[in-house]
């Protein structure tokens, strides 16, 4: 008898589409998970309260009680696990919760761990307000201007990365920052919120856990707060459950039903943002007022190499350098703007518009301009319309300029 052909793999998109979802019982079943809310787990005898117990803390993922998570939580940390190539998923009430999460799971009074200066900024204030009152190091370094091997230390723990960067979008090299760190039995956790984990799997190039902040792309919709913490082996998945049990960190059902119904149109909803992204950074490179664009897809942006060999595609991120302007000019910029919000955060399905802060700018070693920065989010809105505004911004902020 002739053997079957092997089953072929399935794409990405189609297995996102279909992970975590519900098994048919009696024939038929809900296409979605149902959202299963509960405080409290009852069980059928002591027995097996004893037995979900001990299977919690050998690991397993069962629940003994309403925070630990029931069907739904089950479905996106599956799903979630699926999008990055990972072991296991942990969810956190925001992205900065996760990032916490990872430091205090990794990180005991003594150690000393290794920052990239370009990450999302409240790291720092985790940082100054708890880490350092703990007795943990944190030295922030430049991954393109510095020796990282250099900077290890024999109480090194941890290295902490985020490509790209924030406000500025620098790339980094995953893979050989990746190597360095395991040569010397370091740690690689890296930021991966500005791929929505579907442009970049920094598990694949070495890195060893993998955060984002679900309330940006994977949301896709602006309304909920989420983290998402997944990490490539059983060794660091129970570090970071007991940490993660400790802090008693949990998330709603209902935010990780929204969580799930936006990562099924993940890959179509970015492939969206980066049209139009890359439309608009093309059109801001062709003005008079600006002095550089930040957009890794761009062929100009001195990242675009590695860009386009560690990921798949580009988000709605564009940030902007006026040529000759002052903080007041910047904020009549955005003041003139009619289709886009104000608004720090981002990954939704509308554009919004921040002038960078320069104190957050300064703490980039990339940052060598002294001229305001825009950040762009731009959204799921017709490109040319987008166009449009900002030129009418441009003309109407002219005086300024």
């Amino acid at each position: 008898m002739t053997a079957a052909p092997p089953r072929k793999r399935l794409h990405s998109a189609t297995r996102l589409l279909h992970a975590g979802a519900p098994a048919l019982r009696d024939g038929a079943g809900p296409v979605n998970v149902p959202v299963v809310r509960t405080s409290t787990v009852r069980f059928e005898n002591t027995a097996a309260q004893a037995d979900h117990h001990h299977r919690r803390t050998a690991g397993e993922r069962v629940a003994s009680y309403g925070r630990h998570g029931l069907d739904t939580h089950r479905a996106l940390e599956d799903a979630v696990v699926g999008l990055e190539g990972g072991h296991r998923a942990f969810l956190t009430p925001s992205g900065l919760s996760a990032i916490t999460l990872v430091l205090l799971a990794l990180l005991s009074p003594g150690d000393h761990a290794l920052v990239a200066d370009g990450v999302y900024a409240p790291l720092r204030r985790v940082d100054s307000t708890l880490l350092q009152r703990l007795g943990i190091t944190v030295e922030y370094f430049s991954p393109t201007h510095d020796d990282l091997a250099s900077r290890l230390r024999p109480n090194t723990r941890l290295l902490y990365l985020e490509s790209p960067s924030s406000l500025l979008y620098e790339v980094l090299d995953v893979p050989a920052l990746s190597a360095v760190a395991r040569d010397h039995g370091v740690t690689v956790a890296t930021d991966n919120t500005w791929s929505g984990g579907w442009f970049h799997q920094p598990l694949a190039l070495g890195a060893n856990i993998s955060i984002q902040a679900a309330t940006k792309y994977i949301s896709g919709h602006s309304d909920l707060m989420q983290g998402v913490v997944v990490v490539d082996s059983p060794a660091l998945a129970a570090k970071l459950s007991t940490a993660y049990e400790a802090l008693g960190l949990t998330i709603g059902a209902d935010d990780a039903y929204l969580a799930l119904r936006g990562l099924r149109t993940l890959p179509v909803r970015l492939a969206q943002h980066q049209r139009n992204a890359t439309a608009v950074a093309e059109f801001l490179q062709q003005q008079p007022q600006v002095s550089r664009v930040f957009y890794p897809a761009l062929p100009t942006d001195p990242g675009h190499a590695l860009w386009k060999r560690d990921f798949s595609g580009a988000s709605g991120l564009v940030s902007f350098e006026f040529r000759h302007a002052t903080p007041a000019a910047a904020n009549a910029f955005v003041d003139a703007l009619r289709l886009f919000g104000i608004g720090a955060s981002w990954g939704g399905y509308e554009s919004l518009a921040l002038a960078a802060q320069p104190e957050r700018l300064r703490e980039h070693r990339q940052w060598t301009g002294d001229a305001p920065v825009v950040r762009l989010h731009i959204g799921l809105e017709e490109p040319q319309d987008l166009i449009a505004d900002l030129a009418q911004a441009f003309a109407d902020a002219a005086p300024a300029l």
